[in-house]
């Protein structure tokens, strides 16, 4: 009878244990699909940042400062103290020698484990210490415990989600999950490519005696096989995104030939004559306007290369089919500066332009609506307000996007689905489920690792030439101490009447960042340049405001124009000869080629001054040599691909969306260019393995098709 109490009392307490182990394995649960790993296949693709050598027990002695080392010992002494500040130090020693332990924070326990004469197994980071070696932090587990066959690996984690839990997971998963290869065998050998199984498994738990460097910098054979495998799964994935808007209807803008037609009539009046380059890429556009799918091409071309007349021609061939066409652009600035040039080519054709922006008055707003909804304005220039709800067109066929890497996915895809019920997606007619067009612009060239990658999905045309006529820019780097010198050479060129602009990275004081600000500066060279008439302009302006100074300075009203990067894009001041930066290590290195093209536009020499303060740092020094050294756009863009990556230079095409996790577009071009090819030859001869494939990459990520 004794042993009955005792046996409820065992039951009870599994019952106890059974919803406390339901509930650790929930939290578990959570945190893991807070990383985004739901099922098996999102686990193995979790890839390690590092590796730690847990495999060996070196001696004390042998240790070295720099390196991580695992060592065991027997605890000698320990000393918890209070003053000047909280810390834990103890003292472990092996049959070598001795180093020192240190805690800068600690917890009772870990106190309770450093009571001298217990032996432990300690890992971490060896440092020189006051006292001699020291590691301080340590990992501490239990000694004399069987040391594992492989590296351990150390992975991407969330808060409350331990190591030693994430690697438990992903051992699971490992024994569980689907590891054949997606590809075909021959093709994996043709590749001189790892399996998918090998490869994976050698990156969760790669031997001692693998190269550990090429595991870390991502050139291990393992890891040139997932980044392939990614590589082509985006590949695939963005031909899908292709095939899918093929699917979908646009009006046929047919080009009208005759010598009436707008186009013709656009070309006979312009003070001059298209390049090859734009000819070209016109008749790219052309093509794909009169195609009975929606046209989604990228053109681009470096500052001054000539895409504004390129879109006047395109917004014309669509125009003259009998739709109208929007044109958006990021900056009230630069929507005016198009606006203007747009009007002055176009309103002689009899052709109506709309400017809706949103600092006009609430009367020019609904006259602009009213001349939109009715189909009155067949052509409307503004900025994001042309994407509000109040907007209506009567007949959008073709949408024009400028600098496109400064808006995101859902401002782009907002206009483009103007004409379309807001709830429902529907036409807004019933016999009419037409799409626009939509050609995007850009003034940042993209580098050919990422116009085949994130870009692969879209037309490029690219205008390569500048036109005749545009002087280059001689630039110049100058340290901010000789500021006194470069003041004195811009008062001589606006003796000679040339126009100068300079640029500043901030509007008023930083607490911050110790740097010139445009009003202060406006206020010093006003005083330092009593024979020059000197501006300011700044994005806090009111557009009223900002709209007078650069008309003003257009007009030769101001010899000296203090900005901000508001007038990074779009600004045409021919006349404007003499740029300075200040503060140029601060600016990125696209910005710094877009405010360079803001001057060399006229027939005078000119000069853009990059005033610097020391110390460097080494991408400060990278990018400064780069815009002294090259001034074509394509040969930054690519210097700025290196040196930060896909990141900026994409903008927010891929808002919400991770970038690639394992490639590096920096280093892993050729596998972009295997990857492409494999990507046609599957998609043309395999469907099959096109979907396996995306199954195991895509899954959860299927925002990535829509950017």
């Amino acid at each position: 009878m004794s042993s009955h109490p005792a046996k409820v009392s065992s039951r009870a307490a599994r019952k106890v244990a059974a919803p406390a182990q339901s509930k650790a394995l929930s939290t578990t649960k959570q945190k893991l699909e807070k990383l985004g790993l739901r099922s098996a296949q999102d686990l193995i693709l979790h890839l390690p940042l590092r590796y730690e050598d847990e495999t060996e027990i070196m001696p004390i002695a042998v240790l070295r400062p720099g390196r991580s080392a695992q060592i065991q010992g027997v605890v000698i002494r320990s000393e918890a103290s209070y003053q000047p500040r909280r810390q834990l130090t103890a003292v472990l020693q092996d049959e070598s020698g001795v180093i020192g332990l240190r805690w800068l924070t600690f917890y009772p326990n870990q106190q309770q484990q450093m009571q001298v004469g217990r032996r432990w197994r300690v890992r971490g980071e060896v440092r020189g210490g006051l006292h001699g070696y020291e590691i301080i932090h340590p990992k501490v587990t239990v000694a004399d415990s069987p040391l594992p066959a492989a590296l351990t690996p150390v992975y991407p984690t969330t808060d409350g989600l331990s190591q030693p839990s994430l690697r438990k997971a992903i051992l699971q998963a490992l024994a569980s999950a689907e590891l054949n290869d997606t590809l075909e065998a021959d093709s994996v050998n043709k590749l001189g490519l790892q399996t998918f199984s090998l490869a994976i498994r050698t990156l969760h738990g790669p031997t001692p005696d693998m190269d550990a460097q090429a595991l870390i910098e991502h050139t291990h054979p393992s890891w040139l096989r997932i980044k392939f495998d990614e590589l082509l799964a985006q590949q695939l994935s963005l031909a899908a995104a292709r095939d899918a808007r093929r699917s979908l209807r646009a009006r046929k803008l047919t080009l009208n030939s005759k010598p009436e037609s707008l186009c013709a009539r656009l070309l006979q009046a312009l003070p001059f004559s298209l390049t090859s380059a734009q000819a070209r890429v016109v008749g790219e556009i052309s093509v794909d306007l009169q195609r009975e799918f929606p046209m989604y091409r990228l053109l681009q071309g470096d500052v001054g290369s000539g895409k504004t007349v390129v879109a006047a021609l395109a917004a014309l061939q669509a125009i003259d089919a009998g739709v109208q066409v929007a044109l958006m652009a990021p900056t009230e600035i630069l929507a005016e500066q198009h606006y203007q040039k747009l009007k002055i080519w176009c309103e002689p054709l009899g052709v109506e332009v709309c400017w809706l922006t949103g600092s006009i008055t609430p009367k020019a707003r609904k006259l602009a609506n009213e001349a939109i909804s009715g189909g009155r304005a067949r052509l409307v220039v503004g900025t994001q307000a042309l994407i509000q709800d109040t907007v209506e067109f009567f007949d959008l066929g073709l949408v024009i996007v400028d600098e496109q890497h400064r808006f995101g996915v859902a401002q782009r895809l907002s206009l483009s689905r103007k004409g379309q019920d807001a709830q429902t997606g529907a036409a807004l007619s019933a016999s009419d489920d037409f799409v626009p067009h939509q050609l995007t612009m850009s003034a940042t060239p993209i580098p050919r690792t990422l116009a085949m990658t994130f870009y692969a999905d879209l037309e490029v045309s690219s205008i390569d030439t500048l036109p005749p006529g545009r002087t280059p820019v001689l630039t110049k780097l100058i340290s901010s101490v000789r500021r006194e010198e470069v003041v004195a050479h811009v008062a001589q060129a606006c003796t000679t009447g040339q126009q100068v602009y300079w640029v500043c990275p901030l509007v008023q004081e930083s607490e911050t960042l110790d740097l010139q600000t445009a009003v202060d500066t406006h206020l010093a060279l006003t005083q330092a340049l009593p024979k020059c008439r000197v501006g300011l302009v700044h994005g806090q302006l009111h557009q009223t405001e900002k709209a007078q100074v650069m008309k003003a300075f257009r007009e030769a009203k101001i010899d000296v124009l203090v900005a901000t990067t508001v007038i990074e894009v779009g600004v045409d001041v021919p006349n404007a000869s003499l740029m300075v930066i200040e503060h140029a290590e601060r600016f990125g290195l696209a910005q710094l080629h877009q405010l360079r093209g803001r001057v060399g536009r006229g027939v005078a020499k000119s000069v853009c001054v990059l005033l610097y303060q020391t110390p460097l740092s080494l991408l400060a020094r990278q990018r400064l040599r780069a815009m002294y050294e090259t001034q074509d756009g394509f040969e930054i863009a690519q210097r700025d691909l290196d040196l930060r990556g896909p990141g900026e230079l994409l903008g927010s095409r891929q808002s919400g969306v991770t970038l690639l996790r394992f490639a590096d577009l920096a280093t892993d071009s050729a596998l972009v260019v295997a990857a492409r090819e494999v990507a046609t030859d599957l998609r043309k001869n395999a469907p099959h393995i096109v979907e396996r494939h995306l199954a195991r990459w895509m899954r959860g990520r299927e925002d990535f098709l829509r950017s």
